[in-house]
C-alpha cells in the first residue's frame, strides 16, 4: 500500500463521512418533527431528549470525522507533494 493510495482513501472517506454529516443535519435541522415521529417509534422518548441526543451525536461524529478522516488526508497531502 503506498501514500497515493492511503491519500484517495481518506479523501473519499472525508467526502462521504462530511455528506453523510450534511445529510443528518440538514435532515435533523430542516425537518425536526419528521424525524422525532420516525425516532419516536423505536425510542419513545421525550422531545427535549431527543434534541439533546441527536445534536450530540452529529457533534460526536463531527469531532470523529475531523480527527479519524480530515486530518489523516491533510496529514497525507502535506507529506506527498
Amino acid at each position: 500500500m503506498d501514500i497515493t493510495l492511503l491519500t484517495r482513501f481518506f479523501m473519499w472517506c472525508s467526502i462521504l463521512g462530511a455528506a453523510l454529516l450534511l445529510f443528518w443535519t440538514f435532515f435533523t435541522t430542516v425537518m425536526p418533527n419528521f424525524t422525532y415521529s420516525l425516532q419516536y417509534k423505536f425510542f419513545p422518548i421525550k422531545r427535549d431528549a431527543y434534541d439533546i441526543i441527536m445534536y450530540s451525536f452529529i457533534a460526536f461524529f463531527k469531532i470523529l470525522l475531523i480527527v479519524f478522516c480530515i486530518i489523516p488526508y491533510l496529514s497525507l497531502l502535506i507529506i506527498n507533494p
